[in-house]
């Protein structure tokens, strides 16, 4: 199943994309795509239902992001070589946490925000898991079975404020509108591996990135296993795995985001996303 939050924010309607493309609503069916929502039993429900006997929705409406009351948004960085290495950062050892607040998490097509004094706002496509079932302590082999579905993310980033101002990188991270998630929730059995998707990113129409998971130097699977050793992953959690070469701090000289920039971005399977950069 492809599965989305659609209509105005803060009134998302949960819905389906069925396989002619048609947007349905699930709303008699579920209330919306919370945490609870991507369980297991839930997410069996929701896949016995007939898509042709669900209300056709007109128009385009907005998509919003594929989940909704998230007890943390987790990242994981440095995690393609090539850009470990555009960035002048040595090949992580193990992989690198760092957490993206709640309230950066946006729709995919929503305008992304040039924070006050930001002066070097970046881009990376990834891709993201959203869990469905509590994770502590899991295995790598068994990782992938904590895992709902995934999605694209546009893990946007401010790096003057996360590389040149004190603390952590989440500074750099977390500003509204920072977290880019969708346009759907693919559901695991749609995507037949996880570690072979090709994955690209546009600026103005001028293609800066190109790539595949399959040079993640941690795994799926290894991310959400190292993860859940130091934090519980409760249901609905999303957790974002890192972004092959070509973002704008790699560049020469390096090239970052202004007002009335766009951004289009995509990976395989899990359809596009396109914002439009805005002053905060």
């Amino acid at each position: 199943m492809k599965l989305v939050r659609y209509g105005e924010k803060g009134a998302e309607k949960p819905g389906l994309i069925d396989r002619s493309g048609q947007l349905r609503d699930l709303s008699a069916h579920v209330k919306d795509l919370t945490g609870e929502a991507y369980s297991p039993e839930s997410l069996k429900k929701l896949a016995a239902l007939d898509p042709a006997a669900l209300p056709a929705v007109s128009g385009k409406p907005r998509f919003g992001a594929p989940v909704t009351g998230i007890s943390k948004f987790v990242a994981i960085g440095l995690n393609y070589s090539d850009h470990a290495k555009e960035t002048g950062a040595d090949i992580p050892s193990e992989p690198i946490i760092f957490m993206k607040a709640n309230t950066s998490l946006s729709g995919p097509n929503d305008p992304v925000e040039k924070p006050r004094g930001s002066t070097k706002l970046d881009w990376e496509v990834e891709i993201a898991a959203i869990i469905g079932t509590r994770a502590k302590y899991v295995s790598e082999a068994d990782a992938l079975n904590h895992v709902a579905g995934y999605c694209v993310c546009n893990d946007v980033s401010e790096r003057a404020f996360q590389i040149e101002r004190l603390g952590q990188w989440t500074k750099g991270k977390s500003h509204d509108t920072f977290g880019p998630l969708g346009p759907w929730l693919a559901t695991k059995d749609e995507i037949k591996d996880v570690q072979n998707l090709s994955m690209w990113l546009d600026v103005n129409g001028q293609r800066r990135q190109t790539g595949s998971t399959k040079t993640m130097i941690f795994s799926m699977a290894k991310c959400i296993s190292y993860v859940s050793q130091f934090m519980t992953l409760l249901p609905g959690d999303v957790i974002t795995t890192g972004t092959p070469p070509g973002v704008g701090l790699g560049m020469k000289p390096p090239t970052f985001l202004n007002v009335g920039d766009v951004v289009t971005l995509g990976i395989e399977g899990l359809g596009e996303q396109r914002q439009e950069i805005v002053a905060a």
